[in-house]
């Protein structure tokens, strides 16, 4: 029999996009799906843009605002598919992508393999999506990809994964008490109940930059700097309870280090812990070094103005960008 594949969207305000995003899902060579939409209490007219598609096998459903993670529990709960694909509700999926993936388990593949794929960013158009491959994209352990995941702060997004049903029970639930980098941590928990990662080059996600009103924005929000902390620890946690080597504990130190720059100066609490746990990882972190062009800001203002400089103008040519990027897209 052929699977079933249940792909799961919770969406919040995303009226801009959810039309698209669903239309992906319904596109899908593959035949045999179930699409479920939950929104997360929208105050725009997500809701009904999808409620335009509902079908036998379209699903919508609603639930007061709870958070992504939330959102994706309501989804799994009332899905009957042997395989999971989440999907953000601005992404999109190639066509075949899921039959791609599917297509590549062979014999030596069990339910505990999971599959993942290539993904491109972009703003508007998917035709100007950038795929950048990384140290991911090929076939892995669960530990090597963890360990590789950590040593260069790599990301795999979240539609290239297709997790069987048995992986996905016995991951277990989103974390709701994670405001950001829910997924990686979420993703972490798959990985140590799988056997194998099987990339599939050819099946493709196409991932929708967030700007910086996006859920996944951290800025100054301490809220938000406490989730991405939880994150980073879990994460170190679940590297070092499948391997716990001289190799493993420097991955860590570095998946450390890079994210300090995250916290720094404004949570000098944050720093201290992330100090102490790099002590008993064996290692050390330096203070992180503001680029050259915001290093004046801070020598003549302090390391704090240099901090903001360094938030609020990249969200200014961000900006810029996008809307270049749009023109560009409206003539082709």
């Amino acid at each position: 029999m052929k699977p079933v594949v249940s792909i799961l969207i919770p969406a919040f305000n995303e009226a801009r996009w959810i039309g698209d995003t669903i239309a992906s899902a319904i596109d899908q060579t593959w035949p045999h799906t179930e699409i479920i939409i939950v929104d997360d209490g929208s105050t725009d007219e997500t809701a009904a843009i999808a409620r335009r598609f509902a079908s036998a096998n379209v699903k919508i459903a609603t639930q007061p605002h709870q958070g992504a993670p939330a959102a994706r529990n309501h989804a799994f709960s009332l899905c009957q598919g042997d395989y999971i694909q989440w999907l953000d509700a601005d992404d999109l999926l190639a066509a075949d992508k899921i039959e791609r993936q599917l297509s590549a388990l062979d014999r030596t593949s069990g339910p505990r393999t999971v599959l993942s794929s290539a993904w491109g960013r972009f703003m508007h158009s998917r035709s100007r999506a950038r795929f950048v491959p990384t140290a991911l994209w090929q076939d892995l352990s669960p530990v090597e990809w963890l360990l590789r995941r950590l040593e260069d702060n790599l990301y795999m997004q979240t539609a290239t994964w297709l997790v069987s049903r048995e992986v996905t029970a016995a991951a277990g639930p989103w974390d709701t008490r994670l405001l950001v980098d829910d997924d990686g941590e979420y993703f972490c928990r798959v990985l140590l109940r799988s056997d194998a990662v099987r990339f599939v080059p050819d099946a493709r996600v196409f991932h929708r930059m967030p700007d910086s009103t996006h859920l996944s924005y951290i800025g100054l929000s301490r809220v938000k700097m406490d989730s991405q902390f939880r994150s980073m620890q879990l994460h170190v946690a679940y590297l070092r309870s499948l391997e716990d080597s001289e190799r493993a504990r420097g991955a860590c130190v570095a998946y450390l280090q890079a994210g300090l720059v995250r916290f720094y100066p404004e949570r000098p609490d944050i720093i201290e812990q992330m100090q102490h746990l790099a002590a008993e990882l064996g290692g050390r972190l330096d203070v992180p070094r503001l680029p050259r062009k915001y290093a004046w800001i801070g020598a003549a203002f302090g390391p704090s103005v240099a901090r903001r400089a360094r938030i609020v103008l990249p969200r200014i040519r961000w900006a810029a960008v996008r809307l270049w990027d749009k023109v560009l897209s409206a003539f082709g």
